[in-house]
């Protein structure tokens, strides 16, 4: 594979893209910082940070929500740098432009196609285009002081859906929300990975049994769809090494799918290979397993997980 080329995001009003003076930066090591909002079809929001700056993952919950739990967790909305938009579905974007005009000084990141077919889809405001940052897949970029970021094409049916791999202080975090299958290019960066976000949406069983007409049936299962529960497991469990600490599964389905399920099924994947796993709590024992599993919640806002 040929060397990657890194772009430096273009400065423009209103733009954090450089190194601007914060209020305070401290010396502390930089560890990943992760919560999520919501988690699903009725909406799906995260926050990826450190110590000192962060940014929003989709803008499906929305800022009276997430403003408030950010505060309530420690963390400074002003800090927040950009909202990266993974693809155009109205349950990863619908609440975009409300944040821009909370945050003020946030930009919006993703594809020049992604941007338009969010103006395709929805009615939005042109004036997002004014905060818009383009990037471009497999083209990584830097945002604020600390994050390398690289977009993914990830197979789903929306416009020129991408995953994030994130880069930052000699860890990663790689994160595929909505997709039908592993790709090879969504494999390549979730091995690299020392915490991943990956869907689980449904269960096959629940999926034919379950009330949903044919044709949707049909288009969750396609291969640029959604993700099975038992393809999800089956992947983690081939590529797991001791790198891989955190795996926190997202955009479960309400109808073809329980989080019991999705966690009875990844567990049992990852026990055959011997790989123990914990919930990510503080306790002793916990410590002691090979990896943390986290099933994200549909409406519920998580803890704030501080990835070491």
């Amino acid at each position: 594979m040929p060397r990657l080329k890194y772009q430096s995001i273009p400065l423009g009003q209103p733009s954090l893209f450089d190194d601007l003076e914060m209020p305070h930066v401290d010396n502390r090591p930089q560890f990943f910082r992760f919560i999520s909002f919501g988690s699903g079809s009725s909406g799906n929001c995260a926050y990826i940070g450190n110590n000192d700056e962060g940014f929003l993952l989709d803008a499906g919950v929305a800022p009276d929500t997430v403003i408030p739990e950010l505060k309530r967790r420690g963390i400074d909305p002003a800090s927040i740098r950009a909202i990266c938009l993974t693809h155009d579905h109205a349950d990863h974007v619908r609440f975009v432009y409300k944040f821009l005009k909370k945050l003020q000084k946030a930009v919006v990141i993703c594809t020049p196609k992604t941007l338009g077919g969010i103006f395709r889809r929805h009615s939005i405001t042109s004036r997002l285009r004014d905060f818009h940052r383009p990037v471009y897949i497999e083209t990584p970029f830097n945002l604020g002081r600390h994050f390398r970021i690289t977009p993914f094409t990830t197979p789903h049916d929306g416009t020129d859906n991408v995953g994030y791999y994130i880069e930052m202080a000699g860890k990663s975090f790689a994160v595929a929300t909505d997709l039908g299958h592993i790709s090879d290019r969504v494999a390549h960066y979730m091995r690299q990975a020392d915490y991943i976000m990956l869907e689980s949406n449904y269960d096959l069983r629940m999926l034919h049994n379950g009330p949903y007409p044919a044709y949707l049936k049909a288009r969750i299962a396609a291969d640029n769809g959604h993700l099975d529960n038992a393809d999800a497991a089956r992947f983690i469990a081939s590529i797991y090494s001791p790198r891989l600490t955190h795996l926190f599964l997202c955009h479960l389905s309400h109808d073809n799918n329980t989080p019991e399920i999705a966690l009875q099924t990844m567990t049992h994947a990852l026990a055959e290979k011997n790989i123990s796993v914990g919930n990510a709590s503080l306790s002793p024992d916990n410590a002691k397993t090979d990896i943390q599993l986290v099933v994200l919640p549909r409406f519920d806002v998580t803890p704030l997980y501080i990835l070491r």
